[in-house]
């Protein structure tokens, strides 16, 4: 068994079971990925693909199990090339980061700011996801590491590192009737369209939960989870929104008022995440140490572990 053989298998479940496209993936050409797939069902004596016709449409039970090793072979093998060029190229690579829309717009910049500044020379990837794809692309390293709010802190497998804590603020186009409510309750919002996060990303979950709890029923028309698209439809008139409150920007959010909810609302703590097997580069851990230390601007705080 060789490694390029895990590899293209590897390769082939990312693709949907495309070889064309596992081929593309790993750099080599079709006709190569079918002969490895094909040597590995030979050298292991069972049938690790569903078929239909000559189409590979599947994995069989087998093919799972089989899978999720190769995985961890191939990971075991990038911590020993980690290692490798930390010692030989410490301040290059690439930097494979998991993160959703409001984290990469809003909070990270400054810290890739703060990053190139002491690494100019590695290159960095943003592969944006919902909750549960993040903790997917960290449990089998198709990134370094994945960041948001949501799921990462849940899994066993995962080092999951509290970074920072956030809470929410509304925003309305001025003049609007609900910023002239005072003091603002949760009762006073649930008077007005609501537009908001979709559920499962920046703490929507847990935001319905307290309504729920104070017997309240908000009147959400519309859910996103991008929170520039929630400006868009606060700005067509459609309804009051409820934004992290890292998300609002003063220079560029001039025609948007904006209303701390901090003390009616539960804060969130954002996570970086990876697999406990994995080996961090320098770098790699320098971007986490930065995530952790810098104290964001716009209502964001250092996280204080429990």
């Amino acid at each position: 068994m060789e490694l390029r053989q895990l590899n293209s298998l590897v390769a082939l479940a990312e693709s949907g079971f495309n070889v064309t496209l596992a081929a593309k993936q790993i750099y080599l050409v079709q006709s190569a990925v079918s002969q490895h797939l094909a040597q590995l069902e030979r050298e292991l004596g069972t049938q690790l693909f569903v078929r239909k016709g000559k189409r590979l449409i599947a994995l069989t039970a087998a093919g799972e199990e089989v899978l999720s090793y190769a995985r961890q072979a191939l990971a075991i093998r990038e911590n020993i090339l980690a290692v490798g060029r930390d010692h030989v190229e410490e301040s290059s690579g690439i930097l494979r980061i998991g993160t959703t829309h409001t984290q990469a717009r809003y909070v990270l910049p400054a810290v890739i700011r703060a990053f190139r500044q002491i690494f100019p020379t590695v290159s960095l990837q943003i592969h944006q996801g919902t909750p549960q794809q993040l903790v997917e692309m960290a449990l089998t390293d198709r990134v370094d590491f994945s960041i948001c709010t949501e799921e990462l802190g849940e899994h066993s497998s995962l080092n999951a590192i509290p970074c920072y804590r956030w809470n929410r603020s509304l925003i309305a186009l001025k003049g609007h009737p609900v910023l002239s409510q005072k003091p603002l309750s949760m009762e006073s919002i649930c008077d007005y369209p609501l537009i908001t996060y979709t559920f499962g990303f920046t703490g929507a979950n847990h935001m319905q939960i307290t309504f729920t709890r104070a017997g309240l029923q908000p009147n959400v028309v519309l859910t996103a989870a991008d929170t520039d698209v929630i400006k868009t439809y606060v700005r067509e008139g459609m309804g009051v929104g409820l934004i992290a409150s890292m998300a609002h920007s003063a220079e560029q959010d001039r025609d948007l008022e904006i209303r701390d909810l901090g003390n009616m609302l539960p804060w969130e703590t954002t996570w970086v995440a990876y697999h406990k097997d994995k080996y961090l580069r320098r770098y790699q851990q320098k971007f986490i140490d930065l995530m952790e230390s810098m104290v964001l601007e716009n209502g964001v705080t250092k996280s204080t572990p429990t």
